[in-house]
């Protein structure tokens, strides 16, 4: 309920009341209890309510029986999340995003909308790129969303294409990801002197962005920001959201960002760990798990017992910088471990190769033999899978054939 009442005041409203009721079900027409709704009623009276949220989704038809009842605008923590992203989205992807999310959870609900359906802008739950297919039919509606999802789709292709420029350039990526407002955007700035958007409330950040960064020894790293998880994210918006998505399965390494400050922390955690199961199946092998916010009450901070619990994570404030040259170090340190180290037999005539090899690796020891050179170095994966032909000295398959 707490978590309710700040998406509900980051879209703009006035919390005035709560209401929570016990039932073994919901009820199929007000959701609560039939007699728990006429309560609501009075109370939009006497306290002039003009805007009831849900913590649930409601079918069309608990929308419609509650207006009709109340008469005051009713948005589930769907259509409040969605209107949310559509304040939020700056980019031509992102607004294209929101717009699909939008039109996919409207689609189902255009029959039994009522005067909902007459009612175009006007706050809440009814802004952003989508709120004028409103008046439209499913036939139209549909039309839209094909077009969108085409749209998106050439988007991922060309995220695609930026991902494979980055990977011929031997450039890492690490991805933040983490809960809502755990402090992503304000990492980055730290970690890379730029000056993304931020701010103290859910969701500031819905457009990736990506900056350059330095690591110890020199070698650069790209870090990518991304949208903020939360509890019940509507499926919606992890559909329409897949193309940004992507961005984390294929992320060298990620940069798992926990606000320390939160009273559920934890629950956070697991939160974000669920999301990233179903992005990426094998992101534990890529996590660093990184406590923001430290300055904030650091004398109480049980670092013995959160590194019991949370092995290998890392301690930092990204407003004071305090902890940063530790965390480079630890994501330089994760960065090298997927380094391949091999030893080689280098033809002299591959220069470029040997070029890519001093700019993207580490000779760990060189050796000018007659027709090659003789080099044990550590690259990255993807350079490694160039090099291994020349694992075998020059010869030895002639010494090897009978």
């Amino acid at each position: 309920m707490a978590e309710l009442d700040l998406l509900a005041e980051t879209a703009g409203a006035e919390i005035v009341a709560q209401v929570i009721q016990r039932r073994a079900a919901p009820d199929p027409a007000y959701y609560t209890g039939p007699g728990k709704a006429r309560e609501l009623a009075d109370m939009v009276l006497q306290l002039k309510i003009t805007l009831i949220i849900y913590m649930d989704e409601l079918s069309p038809s608990q929308v419609r029986y509650l207006e009709q009842l109340t008469e005051a605008k009713i948005v589930d923590r769907t259509a409040l999340i969605l209107d949310i992203f559509a304040r939020r989205a700056r980019s031509r992807e992102g607004k294209l995003q929101v717009e699909l999310a939008q039109l996919q959870y409207l689609l189902p609900r255009l029959m039994g909308l009522g005067k909902q359906m007459s009612r175009l802008g006007g706050g809440i739950g009814t802004r952003g790129p989508g709120e004028t297919k409103l008046e439209a039919d499913r036939r139209v509606i549909r039309r839209r969303i094909t077009v969108l999802e085409q749209e998106i789709k050439d988007l991922q292709c060309h995220r695609a294409i930026y991902r494979q420029r980055r990977r011929r350039n031997r450039m890492p990526v690490a991805g933040l990801v983490g809960y809502t407002n755990a402090g992503k955007s304000k990492l980055i700035n730290a970690l890379t002197g730029s000056d993304l958007y931020t701010e103290d409330k859910l969701f500031a950040t819905l457009d990736p962005s990506t900056r350059r960064g330095t690591l110890p020894g020199g070698k650069f790293v790209l870090y990518t920001d991304t949208v903020g998880f939360i509890k019940y994210l509507p499926k919606t918006l992890e559909t329409a959201f897949k193309a940004t998505l992507e961005e984390i399965a294929t992320a060298d390494l990620l940069l798992h960002v926990v606000d320390l400050n939160h009273p559920d922390y934890e629950n956070q955690i697991s939160v974000v760990r669920s999301h990233l199961a179903r992005i990426t199946a094998d992101y534990f092998t890529r996590e660093l798990l990184i406590f923001n916010k430290i300055d904030l009450f650091e004398e109480n901070i049980d670092y013995s017992r959160l590194q019991r619990q949370y092995p290998g994570s890392c301690f930092v404030s990204a407003r004071t910088h305090q902890g940063l040259e530790d965390l480079r170090q630890m994501i330089a340190g994760m960065l090298e471990w997927s380094y391949h180290q091999i030893k080689i037999y280098l033809p002299y005539t591959e220069s470029a190769l040997f070029g890519q090899l001093k700019q993207f690796g580490q000779i760990i020891s060189l050796e000018y033999l007659e027709s090659c050179m003789a080099i044990e170095t550590r690259v990255e994966p993807a350079l490694a899978d160039k090099l291994y032909i020349y694992a075998a000295p020059p010869g030895a398959a002639d010494h090897n054939t009978i």
